[in-house]
């Protein structure tokens, strides 16, 4: 079979490329090893999202059914129920993206590819036969897996990743986290939420050390009360795995200490996977690309997460839609991430966009700050979710939005009026001039940016 492009790897990246150069009426074929939708689709963004959200609703009707006057007895959860309901969200989706496969006339082709020449794919099937297929253009988009810290590998029960995180048959009773990214801090979440004792250990001052610093420290404040035990500034210098629990040893400030737990969840990043065959030119491991997205190998194509930071499902989707566009959109120059949101959907959630106040200060660069708290908007009181704020940064002298960060209830569907802004280049007076509706948690981000000129009205 020849084709004008064939696209290694089905997440957000892959599916998302093949289905545009499809719609711009070229042959294409994707060749996925497991299943359509990637990591993204079967073992992370969405059924993480089915179990923070059964998390959440079970943690309501625990700690906040009086204050709604709702009392019940025997109030039970089963534990199998949950993860099925979380697999069973995945294979509705995975089952989606195989139909617009179809619906756009992509060759589907299960197997594990490899690039053997500059325009030929080897795919091998799951029963060991293989094919090769030619296409005038490739694009590799195969991803990443959780990285593992070397002195303690994965077995898949007491040392897991991610994807074993969604699928434990059984819960613990007690989980230590290595690392408080977005992945460490929602699984910390949805495990307190049903009772394991959690330890969520992190290195760096905060949890969530990307985000801006007053939301990292406010997101550890809450955690703490929700009974999550949170080390920061804190080093793991020892491991061992008992086969039937870990003990890890850390050191922080206070000196050190020796933690056990049944189950220990590695969540210190990722690394690339890459296709087999012949390999272009890594940067410290991951793909490396030009502006057009090309690879050192002629006809060879790289986005998303296998051409390194940021590892995010939506930067994927776009950065496949510029490739695709700039091999077969005559005039069009492809774009490379710029603003982009980055969410953590934990309770309360955590949303961001552009630049931090760290990043502000580092650069020299003039701004204000408006700030605005859930308390002090109407349906936050309302729906009882009133921790967090919004905080924007604006430039000093043209009064023009730097960045956005959002912690509290739906903080990560906030956050996209504020890319828009952004991107946009809007002021603190276009924005004030937006009437956001009442009662809304958007009004919120119109208070912020009052009182970044120093007239909220509400605070």
């Amino acid at each position: 079979m020849s084709y004008d492009l064939i696209v290694i790897g089905g997440g957000p990246a892959g599916y998302v490329g093949a289905i545009r150069a499809a719609q711009l009426g070229k042959k294409v074929a994707c060749v996925e090893v497991e299943r359509a939708g990637g990591t993204c689709l079967n073992w992370g963004c969405i059924p993480t999202k089915a179990l923070l959200k059964n998390a959440e609703l079970y943690q309501t009707l625990t700690k906040k059914a009086k204050e709604f006057g709702l009392s019940f007895d025997n109030l039970s959860y089963d534990w199998s129920q949950v993860v099925g309901r979380s697999r069973k969200v995945s294979g509705r989706l995975a089952g989606g993206i195989e139909f617009l496969f179809k619906k756009n006339k992509v060759d589907y082709i299960k197997g594990f590819g490899s690039v053997t020449g500059e325009n030929t794919v080897e795919v091998k099937a799951a029963d060991g036969t293989t094919q090769t297929i030619e296409g005038k253009n490739i694009l590799i988009t195969t991803g990443c897996k959780s990285r593992e810290l070397p002195p303690l590998p994965f077995n898949g029960k007491s040392v897991i990743s991610s994807k074993e995180a969604m699928v434990l048959e059984e819960q613990p009773k007690s989980l230590a986290i290595i690392g408080a990214g977005a992945i460490g801090v929602e699984f910390a979440y949805i495990y307190n939420a049903f009772g394991t004792k959690v330890t969520l250990i992190e290195m760096m001052d905060n949890i969530l050390p990307v985000e801006d610093d007053e939301v990292g420290a406010e997101i550890g404040k809450s955690f703490k009360r929700q009974g999550i035990k949170v080390l920061t500034s804190t080093k793991v210098t020892g491991t061992q795995d008992n086969g039937d629990s870990v003990t890890l040893t850390v050191e922080n400030d206070k000196g050190t200490q020796e933690i056990t737990a049944d189950v220990c969840l590695v969540a210190i990043g990722v690394a690339p996977v890459l296709p087999g065959g012949l390999e272009p030119e890594l940067d410290r491991g991951f793909i490396k690309v030009g502006d057009r997205y090309e690879t050192s190998i002629p006809n060879v194509y790289a986005c998303g997460d296998i051409s390194g930071p940021p590892w995010l499902a939506h930067t994927a989707s776009f950065e496949a839609i510029q490739c695709v566009e700039g091999l077969f959109v005559e005039g069009h120059t492809p774009r490379k991430v710029g603003n982009f949101p980055g969410c953590t959907y934990a309770h309360p959630q955590v949303a961001s966009v552009g630049k931090t106040e760290r990043a502000l200060k580092e650069e020299g660069i003039e701004y204000k700050v408006g700030k605005f708290p859930y308390a002090a908007i109407g349906k936050a009181q309302a729906s009882g979710d009133t921790e967090g704020f919004v905080k924007l940064l604006f430039g000093k002298e043209h009064g023009e939005l730097l960045g956005a960060h959002i912690i509290g209830d739906n903080a990560t569907e906030l956050i996209a009026e504020m890319g828009l802004a952004l991107e946009m280049e809007c002021t603190t007076d276009e924005i004030h001039s937006t009437i956001h509706a009442h009662p809304t948690l958007a009004e919120a981000i119109h208070e912020a940016t009052l009182d970044a000129d120093g007239h909220a009205i509400h605070f």
